[in-house]
């Protein structure tokens, strides 16, 4: 993570953050203790930027989150709450509240990793919502017909097995 002081007469302050958390299905525990501890530290790293800067940094976290919408990080990491029934908690019980720029502004893509052995969005890129920075646009992906795509990646067109992901800010 780090924060970055726009040079622009404004002086404004950015956090950035990403992370690449554990890929065994079958250890969600794991991944939500990781997304936990990420945001507790990034909260902390919040506390220290805001208090030598005196302001209010908003946050950006990107990364390989290797769990799908609906799963219990991502539940947390746009709720606070990692149950997926009832009792839900509040925005302020998270340590920072956070909502996913696909999902505002044209839902998550159907796919952000694509092998012979599982198909389906991994990668995010949340942002702290405020009046203060707002997604202008985002990074268009490929559609699952899609010629680049047809086969599984990584492939000559994308030499990962992710599709790369991306959006631009605006500070207001």
């Amino acid at each position: 993570m780090a924060a970055f002081k726009l040079k622009d007469p404004s002086h404004r302050v950015v956090i950035l953050a990403n992370t690449h958390l554990y890929w065994d299905p079958d250890w969600a525990d794991v991944k939500l203790a990781q997304a936990k501890y990420l945001l507790a530290r990034l909260a902390q790293f919040k506390t220290l930027v805001a208090d030598k800067f005196e302001c209010c940094p908003p946050v950006i976290v990107a990364g390989d989150f290797n769990s799908t919408p609906g799963d219990k990080v991502y539940q947390y990491l746009i709720s606070g709450s990692s149950s997926m029934g009832p009792g839900v908690e509040c925005f302020e019980d998270m340590p920072i509240p956070l909502c996913s720029v696909y999902a505002l502004t044209r839902g998550e893509p159907p796919f952000t990793n694509y092998t012979p052995g599982f198909t389906g969005t991994l990668d995010y890129i949340f942002f702290s919502p405020s009046g203060d920075i707002q997604p202008v646009s985002y990074l268009e992906l490929s559609e699952p017909e899609s010629a680049d795509v047809i086969g599984g990646l990584p492939n000559y067109h994308h030499p990962s097995d992710h599709l790369p992901i991306g959006a631009e800010f605006e500070l207001v």
